[in-house]
């Protein structure tokens, strides 16, 4: 107890936004048969990002033009998946309060919408030339590309396992 307060410190410091309305509602709304469609659809653009990156190296490595064209499908399908996941955790982020209501979801969204950006530009500077556009720029694309997918990946994993956000908690 402190002299200006009768509270003890743990009564003083809870998070005033626990105590809004729906703040325990954290269980998926978008899922396909109780399993959560952004944490299944997530998988595929991290994994292209890392493809992505290691088809460029490959390419610096070897000037072998297949490892160009390998990441030009990388980036696009990486890219093209990585709207399907946003998609669902938009929807998420917006239909469910007690994931809504969280900075840490809004931190890992805007995190999430720059790497779509940086797969969507590593994409498109690769369309009308795939060689030509993996050095210097794509290779540095890919490189923050997949420093992105470690910070994004951060902060959802902490969303899932710290906070059981977007889950489903079952019957």
């Amino acid at each position: 107890m402190s002299a200006k307060s009768d509270k003890p410190v743990e009564d003083r410091l809870i998070d005033p936004i626990a105590s809004d309305p729906g703040y325990n509602e954290t269980e998926t709304r978008i899922a396909l048969e109780g399993h959560p469609i952004h944490a299944m659809s997530v998988a595929f653009p991290i994994a292209l990002s890392f493809c992505l990156l290691g088809a460029d190296l490959l390419y610096w490595w070897t000037g072998d033009a297949f490892w160009a064209r390998a990441a030009l499908w990388a980036a696009g399908t990486g890219f093209l998946f990585g709207m399907l996941a946003g998609f669902s955790g938009t929807a998420e982020l917006l239909l469910v309060s007690g994931i809504r209501s969280r900075a840490a979801a809004w931190t890992h969204a805007i995190i999430a919408v720059t790497l779509l950006a940086i797969l969507g530009a590593n994409w498109g500077q690769r369309l009308y030339g795939f060689e030509e556009a993996v050095l210097p720029y794509g290779i540095l694309l890919s490189g923050l590309g997949a420093i992105m997918v470690g910070f994004t990946g951060w902060h959802g994993g902490k969303l899932v396992f710290d906070y059981r956000l977007g889950t489903s908690k079952g019957k």
